[in-house]
C-alpha cells in the first residue's frame, strides 16, 4: 500500500489525571464545610420550628421588610437624579466642576456609609437651632428622613461613577458618525449613547441596588425599625436565634430574585447581540 492511500491514525495522548492537589482539597473542604452548615442550619430551624413566633412577629417581620424596601427604592431614585449631574460635572473639561465632582465621588466612596450615616443623624443635631431657622429640622429629626439623605448622597457617587465608566465606554466614532449625519449633541447623547451605555451600566446598576439593600441594615442602629431593626427587637423579647436566620433568609431572596430580574432585562435588551 502507498502512503498515498493509507490514512495513518495517529492516537492521542490521554489527557493528563488530575492530582489532588492542595488548592483541590482546600476547595473539596470548604464546599463540603458550606453543605454541612446549610444541612445544619436546616435541621436547626425545623427542630426550632415555633408556630406561635411567626403568628407573634412575623407581621412585623412584613412591615420591616416594607421600611427597607422604601428606604433602598426612594435613595435609588434620588441618588440616580443625583448622579445625572455628578457624572457630568467628571466628565467636564471644566477643573473646577470636575474637581467639585471628584471630590465628591472621593469621600463619598471612600469613607463607610455607617460614618456617613452617623454624620448626617447625630452630626446634624449640633446644629438644631440653625436648621429650625431654615425649616429642615422638621426633617432632619426624624431618623427615617435622614438615612434616606445619607443613602442618597451615597449611592449617589456610586451611580455617577457607573453612569461615567458606561458613558465613556462607548466608541468614540459613535459621537463623530452622529456629528457627521447633523445631530445635536443631545441628540447624539439621548438615542444613540446612552441606549448602549445603558446595556453596559444594567449589572453594576444591578450590584449598587443589591449592595444597598444589604447596606440597610444599619439603620436599625439609628431606630429605624426596618428588617434588621425588628429583628433586632425580635431577638431582644426572645432571644431566639432563629430570629436573626430568618432575617437572613428574607434578605437572600430578596438579592436572588433582584438578580434574576436583571438578568432577565439583560437577556430583553440584548436580544438582538445573540442572533
Amino acid at each position: 500500500m502507498s502512503l498515498a492511500t493509507d490514512t495513518l491514525k495517529v492516537d492521542r495522548p490521554p489527557p493528563p489525571a488530575r492530582g489532588w492537589s492542595r488548592q483541590r482539597i482546600l476547595g473539596h473542604v470548604l464546599v463540603g464545610l458550606w453543605i454541612a452548615l446549610g444541612i445544619g442550619m436546616v435541621v436547626y430551624l425545623v427542630a426550632a420550628w415555633n408556630p406561635e413566633f411567626f403568628q407573634k412577629y412575623a407581621p412585623g417581620y412584613i412591615s420591616g421588610l416594607g421600611i427597607t424596601l422604601l428606604l433602598v427604592a426612594i435613595s435609588i431614585v434620588l441618588g440616580a437624579i443625583l448622579s445625572v449631574p455628578i457624572a457630568y460635572a467628571r466628565m467636564s473639561n471644566n477643573p473646577i466642576l470636575s474637581g467639585f465632582a471628584y471630590a465628591y465621588v472621593y469621600f463619598f466612596r471612600g469613607t463607610p456609609l455607617l460614618a456617613q450615616t452617623f454624620l448626617v443623624y447625630y452630626g446634624l443635631g449640633s446644629f438644631r437651632p440653625e436648621l429650625e431657622m431654615v425649616g429642615l429640622w422638621g426633617f432632619f429629626r426624624e431618623a427615617f428622613n435622614c438615612a434616606i439623605f445619607a443613602f442618597s448622597l451615597n449611592t449617589a457617587a456610586y451611580q455617577a461613577e457607573i453612569l461615567r465608566g458606561a458613558i465613556e465606554s462607548v466608541p468614540r466614532g459613535q459621537w463623530e458618525g452622529a456629528a457627521s449625519l447633523g445631530l445635536h449633541k443631545l441628540q447624539t447623547m439621548w438615542k444613540i449613547v446612552l441606549p448602549q451605555a445603558l446595556i453596559v451600566a444594567l449589572r453594576p446598576y444591578g450590584n449598587e441596588i443589591i449592595l444597598m439593600i444589604k447596606g440597610s441594615a444599619i439603620v436599625a442602629i439609628i431606630t429605624v425599625y426596618d428588617l434588621m431593626g425588628v429583628t433586632k427587637l425580635t431577638y431582644a423579647r426572645t432571644f431566639d436565634f432563629q430570629s436573626f436566620i430568618w432575617a437572613a433568609i428574607v434578605y437572600l431572596i430578596i438579592v436572588e430574585m433582584l438578580r434574576h430580574a436583571v438578568e432577565w432585562i439583560e437577556r430583553r435588551i440584548t436580544i438582538h447581540l445573540h442572533r
